[in-house]
């Protein structure tokens, strides 16, 4: 499956391409906190899972930036 660049993955799914993914938003629709810039983009494998903002552990939305 490959995966489009404006679909979003909101934590807790399960990855379908490694790649490098982007922060697109939390998932309840606040902008604060803002994601530390070394949380803003991360390597996901396929078969992992989209983990939460870690500073702020709250669920968000991530997009594909870069394919593996």
């Amino acid at each position: 499956m490959t995966v489009s660049t404006a679909t979003r993955f909101k934590t807790g799914q399960e990855c379908n391409e490694s790649g490098v993914y982007r922060f697109d938003g939390y998932t309840d629709g606040t902008s604060t906190p803002a994601p530390k810039s070394k949380e803003r983009e991360i390597p996901l494998s396929k078969g992992e899972t989209f983990p939460p903002i870690r500073s702020s552990e709250k669920g968000c939305y991530w997009k594909l930036a870069r394919r593996a």
